[in-house]
């Protein structure tokens, strides 16, 4: 049975694509590909069928990751399919558990950020769209900083559904 994450930010063309890639990207390379599959989604649908922000792709591909993306926006529905729901956000999360139709559901949702064991008490991927660059490359070090946390959670639930 295929394990199934979502990364969700406000529109889908910044944050949780890059989140989604680079966590493909950590799968990949872990040879889970086959045994999770990992999308994103906006809590908002007004990016929806939009290419990731172009800085976002810029960043991305230079470090190695796949800039294809085409924005989405989260839905209801999907929270019986899924089995974690990461938000890259605080706002994100509260938006997430507000939708969530069970408690059930409502635990699928954790922080992207809470999965870095060298975080502090800011738990947020800042959002980079109003910005330059700089924050478009902070963002990808945040995201990578908690892709290991992240891995070894999820390889552990997968692990402990073969079992």
């Amino acid at each position: 049975m295929t394990y199934r994450v979502c990364f969700v930010c406000t529109g889908n063309i910044c944050r949780s694509p890059m989140a989604e890639s680079v966590f493909r990207a950590r799968l990949e390379e872990a040879g889970l590909e086959g045994l999770v599959e990992v999308d994103s989604a906006g809590t908002g649908g007004w990016h929806e069928g939009d290419a990731a922000d172009p800085r976002t792709v810029s960043v991305l591909e230079a470090n190695g990751y796949s800039g294809d993306h085409a924005a989405r926006q989260f839905q209801v529905s999907w929270f019986s399919r899924l089995d974690l729901v990461i938000a890259l956000d605080e706002g994100h999360l509260k938006a997430l558990r507000r939708l969530a139709p069970t408690a059930a559901d409502a635990g699928k949702i954790r922080l992207l950020r809470s999965y870095d064991p060298a975080v502090g008490d800011d738990l947020d991927v800042p959002d980079p769209y109003y910005g330059d660059r700089d924050g478009f490359e902070e963002c990808l070090e945040l995201v990578e900083a908690a892709s290991p946390g992240l891995l070894a959670a999820v390889r552990a639930e997968v692990e402990g559904r073969a079992a």
